[in-house]
């Protein structure tokens, strides 16, 4: 015959499986959130370091100011093409003859590039920057047909392509 003490037994034993259980639970719940806590800082500063990095890849001019070029910016950016300068989606192309896109370096050498409106109604919006241009401080809209600056927008710091 069973007493109370052997029926409590089983019990106790049953309880004290639960509570390992428990206990395994509340410590591998506590591994996992500590490796969250470690690897949370080392993940946000990934991120950082792209957006650092894609800053570094990426800049944009300020307002085009010149005697027919007054509206728009530029940015210059690096892509699978290599370096890029385009030009705003505000830019107003203007009525000049043959105007082109320029760029200027931080020593004021000036690179001519392509010729903004071609034949017909196309025109260039964006341009690639040669690969021995060292860095670029400022974008013009020159026309070469009068050889001279419609509109100039400055960078706020030269920006570094090699």
């Amino acid at each position: 015959m069973r007493t109370r003490s052997n029926l409590l037994h089983p019990l106790k034993k049953e309880n004290k499986t639960m509570n390992n259980l428990n206990s395994l639970i509340a410590a591998f719940a506590l591994v996992g959130a500590t490796s969250a806590a470690i690897a949370a800082p080392a993940v946000r500063q990934d991120m950082k370091d792209d957006m650092k990095m894609e800053s570094m890849m990426m800049a944009k001019t300020g307002q085009f100011k010149g005697i027919e070029v007054n509206k728009g910016s530029a940015t210059i950016s690096h892509s699978a093409k290599g370096w890029m300068v385009k030009l705003s989606p505000d830019f107003v192309i203007p009525k000049a003859p043959a105007p082109h896109i320029q760029i200027v370096d931080s020593e004021g050498n000036v690179y001519l590039l392509n010729q903004i409106k071609v034949a017909g109604n196309k025109t260039h919006r964006e341009a690639a920057i040669p690969s021995y241009v060292k860095n670029v401080a400022s974008v013009r809209i020159w026309c070469s047909f009068a050889e001279v600056n419609l509109g100039e927008a400055k960078l706020a710091k030269a920006i570094e392509l090699n």
